[in-house]
C-alpha cells in the first residue's frame, strides 16, 4: 500500500503538563501493536500545558476507530482536564465553503479538491451572490444562493438562518469563509467554534476590518500578507493558524497590492485548511499549536 494513502488513526491531546504523559500514551499504543508513524509534542512553560499529535497505522491495531476512542478516553481521563480527539483518515473530512464574488480562493480550493491534493469532501458552497454558482456546479458541488439584503437587519438575520441551515445539514468538520465578506453573528461563531476558518487579507493584527490593502498602501508598508484564523465573536481576533507575506515597494499601487495579496491568500487558506482537516492544529485560549 502507498504510505501516502494508507489508512491511519490520528490522536490529539492537550492537558496540564506533568511527567510521564509521553510514556503513558506510547505504552498504551504499543500494548496493542500500534505502529506510530508520526509523533509531535509541545510543552508550553508559560501555560503549563502539554500538546501532542500521534498518527498510527490503522492496520496495526486489532480493533476499529470506535474501540480506539473508547480505550483512549480512559487514558485521557487518567491525565485529568484533557481535551482530545481520535479521527480516521479513511473517513474524508466534510467542508462547507461560504463565498461572495471574489473567486480566487474558491477556484484554488476547488482545484485542489478535484486533483486530490486536498483530501476533503465539499458538502456545499453557499454564496451571498450567485456569480460563482456555475463554477461550483461544474465541479459537482451543490451551490446555495442566499442573498443578503442591505439596510434590513431582520432580512439579514433571516439570511444567516438560511446559511446556518445549509451548513448544519452538511455536518461539516470545517466551515471556510473563502472571502465571504459577511461578519458571522456571535451565535454562529459560538455554535461552530473551532470549525470556522477565515482568510483575512492582512497580516493580522495589523489592518483589521475592511480594505486592509488600501490601509497598508496608505501606511506605506513594505510587506503585505494574509492570515488564516479561526473565527470568534471578536472580529479578526481569533486564534491564528497560518500567515505569510510578500514584499512590496513604493512603486506598487493599491491595485498591485490587491493582486499580489490574492496569491498569498490562496496559499495561506489552503495550508490552514489542510492542517485543520489533518488534525494538526490544537487550540488553547487564543493561540494555536500547529504540528507541521
Amino acid at each position: 500500500m502507498d504510505p501516502a494513502t494508507e489508512r491511519r488513526y490520528v490522536l490529539t491531546l492537550s492537558c496540564p503538563d506533568t511527567t510521564g504523559i509521553v510514556a503513558r500514551i506510547s505504552a498504551f499504543l504499543a500494548a496493542d501493536g500500534g505502529w506510530i508513524t508520526e509523533a509531535g509534542y509541545h510543552s508550553d512553560p508559560q501555560t503549563g500545558w502539554f500538546f501532542t499529535r500521534q498518527v498510527v497505522r490503522a492496520a496495526s491495531l486489532p480493533y476499529d476507530v470506535a474501540e480506539l476512542r473508547r480505550r483512549f478516553a480512559a487514558i485521557a481521563d487518567e491525565l485529568g482536564g484533557a481535551t482530545w480527539t481520535v479521527t480516521d483518515t479513511g473517513v474524508p473530512k466534510r467542508v462547507v465553503l461560504l463565498v461572495s464574488r471574489e473567486a480566487h480562493c474558491l477556484h484554488d480550493l476547488l482545484g485542489r479538491v478535484a486533483t486530490g491534493e486536498l483530501p476533503v469532501r465539499l458538502a456545499a458552497v453557499v454564496g451571498n451572490h450567485d456569480d460563482l454558482g456555475d463554477i461550483v456546479r461544474a465541479h459537482g458541488v451543490p451551490f446555495h444562493h442566499v442573498p443578503f439584503p442591505t439596510g434590513d437587519p431582520a432580512g439579514k438575520a433571516a439570511a444567516f438562518q438560511r446559511v446556518a441551515d445549509v451548513v448544519d445539514a452538511g455536518n461539516p468538520d470545517a466551515v471556510v469563509l473563502a472571502r465571504f465578506m459577511q461578519i458571522l453573528p456571535p451565535e454562529l461563531c459560538l455554535r461552530w467554534a473551532g470549525r470556522v476558518l477565515n482568510i483575512h487579507h492582512s497580516f493580522l493584527p495589523s489592518f483589521v476590518g475592511a480594505r486592509p490593502y488600501h490601509q497598508a498602501y496608505a501606511r506605506g508598508v513594505k510587506l503585505i500578507g494574509a492570515t488564516c484564523h479561526y473565527v470568534t465573536p471578536d472580529l479578526d481576533a481569533g486564534p491564528i493558524v497560518e500567515q505569510d507575506v510578500i514584499r512590496v515597494d513604493h512603486g506598487d499601487t493599491a491595485a498591485d497590492m490587491v493582486r499580489r495579496g490574492r496569491d498569498i491568500e490562496r496559499l495561506v487558506l489552503a495550508r490552514g485548511l489542510r492542517w485543520h482537516v489533518e488534525d494538526r492544529v490544537l487550540v488553547h485560549g487564543n493561540k494555536t499549536v500547529v504540528f507541521h
